[in-house]
């Protein structure tokens, strides 16, 4: 997908379709659809592409698995700002949202993910 702003719109609404057919609670497709919108923002400011990708994996069937991949080769880091920032606190929000979270380094760049336990819709 384009490493431009609206990519945020489209990832999430991926997201939320993934966790609806995969029959997840509402709750799990809002803060999924949250998360990849903080991974996706951080990946266009700062990413140094002109393209990103967008992945949706369910590696378990109560966990889902979401992450961006960016050409810029770094490890990235949740980094408490002050309440007078206008901006850096995405990171902190995928640490407190997330059961867990990091940082893959790749040949060519980096892939930021992140995981949350899900619940399924009881659909009796």
């Amino acid at each position: 997908m384009s490493s431009t702003p609206e990519a945020a719109a489209e990832a999430r609404r991926l997201v939320r379709r993934s966790c609806t057919l995969w029959a997840f609670d509402d709750e799990t497709g809002e803060t999924a659809a949250l998360l990849i919108s903080e991974l996706v923002a951080n990946a266009v400011v700062h990413g140094r592409s002109h393209s990103i990708r967008v992945i949706i994996a369910r590696p378990a069937a109560d966990r889902v698995r979401i992450a961006v991949v960016d050409r810029k080769r770094c490890i990235v880091e949740a980094i408490a700002r002050s309440a007078d920032d206008v901006s850096g606190r995405g990171l902190v929000l995928v640490d407190a949202l997330s059961d867990k979270w990091g940082t893959d380094l790749l040949h060519w760049g980096k892939r930021v993910w992140a995981e949350i336990h899900v619940k399924r819709h009881d659909v009796s």
